[in-house]
């Protein structure tokens, strides 16, 4: 089942550290099956106030998100994002295709 890597960041300062976290994040990803649904992207919002931008990564299931994250190859750039942006970053479980609502009540 697919997992997804959701980053919500703001405040994000583009200077030459998050030049240089966008220009080798790609890498990272390729070992994991890794790849960008949304980047940066700012939410149309239809309740709330969410001001940060979004970022979902997929991958083919929760353990190769977890490696991702925790490979040296990307924890060799996270701070170079961490000390330029505010941001939630978690790793969440996708849904078989044919979820229903109701199938949480059971």
């Amino acid at each position: 089942m697919s997992a997804y890597a959701i980053g919500l960041l703001k405040d994000v300062v583009f200077g030459p550290e998050i030049v240089n976290y966008l220009e080798r994040i790609d890498e990272t990803l390729k070992p994991y099956h890794g790849r960008f649904l949304i980047h940066g992207e700012r939410p149309e919002v239809l309740e709330g106030k969410p001001q940060e931008d979004v970022v979902v990564i997929a991958f083919p299931d929760i353990d190769h998100a977890r490696q991702w994250y925790r490979s040296p190859a990307y924890q060799d750039i996270l701070p170079l994002r961490v000390r330029n942006s505010s941001s939630t970053v978690f790793l969440v479980d996708g849904l078989p295709d044919h979820h229903l609502a109701t199938d949480i009540l059971r």
